[in-house]
């Protein structure tokens, strides 16, 4: 069946992987800095704990809205990539929705919770950002390996987690920065300084594994002239860390002024790292086991899924944006009414 688009068996598959990869991008940018607040609570004193939650509070729901749209899209267009990718990381998605739990549930709890029990619920505040970062980062290693388990693919996949969940932190330390003032914001700019360094390291750990893994990837980066046209990525990133170090020196200010630019270029630095992954796995969704064009549902039901999700997405993105315009400014003293 040929349409005005050309064969749909072809440009169906590859609007799903980029719709799916814009899914992801945006939710590890926008969970991405609420999990990171979350993963700071040990640093922070008490009252700051509250300004910290009043930071992400109007936020964190819609945030996870991508998480849910990303696997429902992986669900109903690629099934096949689906169950081999869950059955691989059964584990790590069941102790990150215990994290999702832990979290969604806290943040009720310890606003309404009597004192006494205040400590515990900040804790399971903490603990579920830390589990959700960690296997988050544990998954994104797995899949690099091409979900094999063996004693190195586990080890690297640790240590993607780790980088992933100091990650999070940095950019959950520059969303401070723009939320907080005073003490809490100094503190977020030392916060953001040491994250930075989980950041790169993470970044440069997945650029030297994925080549290594697999001859494929090597061969898309390292031939001629794919080498010379991909060079612009390692070297926006490398000016990207350079201004951020500076950036960071300089915080804060007295008028405020740039306290938005660590987030936004940490931002840049997260969606660079994913366009290369993007690039490198392509057109895999099963890394060297399944591509998307051999995993996608018939033509015909994902024309009726992406009637859907033409439908769906716009929504999503419109109430997303109104949240953040509404609640834009300083975070303000934590209330319920």
């Amino acid at each position: 069946m040929m349409t005005l688009f050309g064969d749909p068996a072809v440009w169906l598959p590859l609007t799903f992987a980029a719709l799916m990869s814009l899914s992801i991008v945006i939710y590890v940018v926008l969970d991405g800095f609420d999990l990171g607040v979350g993963v700071l609570f040990p640093f922070a004193e008490e009252d700051e704990k509250d300004r910290m939650v009043a930071s992400i509070g109007p936020f964190w729901d819609a945030n996870e809205t991508w998480l849910v749209l990303a696997i429902g899209l992986l669900l109903v267009a690629f099934p096949a990539a689906h169950g081999a990718i869950l059955t691989a990381l059964y584990l790590p998605v069941a102790i990150m929705l215990v994290g999702l739990i832990l979290r969604g549930v806290s943040f009720e709890f310890r606003v309404k919770a009597p004192p006494r029990w205040k400590g515990f619920w900040n804790g399971a505040f903490w603990g579920g950002s830390l589990l959700t970062s960690l296997s988050q980062g544990f998954m994104l290693g797995m899949y690099i390996m091409g979900l094999e388990y063996t004693w190195a693919t586990f080890g690297f996949a640790v240590v993607t987690a780790i980088f992933l969940t100091v990650g999070y932190s940095f950019i959950g330390a520059t969303w401070l920065i723009i939320k907080a003032d005073g003490v809490l914001q100094e503190k977020a700019v030392g916060w953001a300084k040491g994250g930075i360094w989980g950041l790169i390291l993470g970044m440069g750990a997945i650029s030297i594994a994925s080549p290594m893994v697999s001859p494929r990837i090597f061969e898309k980066w390292f031939s001629f002239p794919e080498i010379l046209l991909l060079a612009p990525l390692p070297l926006m990133s490398g000016l990207l860390v350079a201004l951020l170090w500076v950036a960071l020196r300089r915080l804060p200010t007295a008028d405020d002024s740039f306290a938005w630019f660590p987030f936004a270029a940490g931002t840049t630095l997260f969606i660079l790292a994913f366009f290369g992954m993007a690039y490198s796995f392509y057109p895999y969704v099963v890394p060297d086991q399944l591509t998307i064009y051999e995993a996608a549902s018939a033509p015909e039901a994902l024309i009726i899924i992406l009637a859907g999700t033409v439908f769906v997405l716009p929504v999503i993105l419109g109430y997303t944006i109104l949240a953040y315009m509404i609640f834009r400014g300083k975070a303000t003293e934590l209330t319920y009414y």
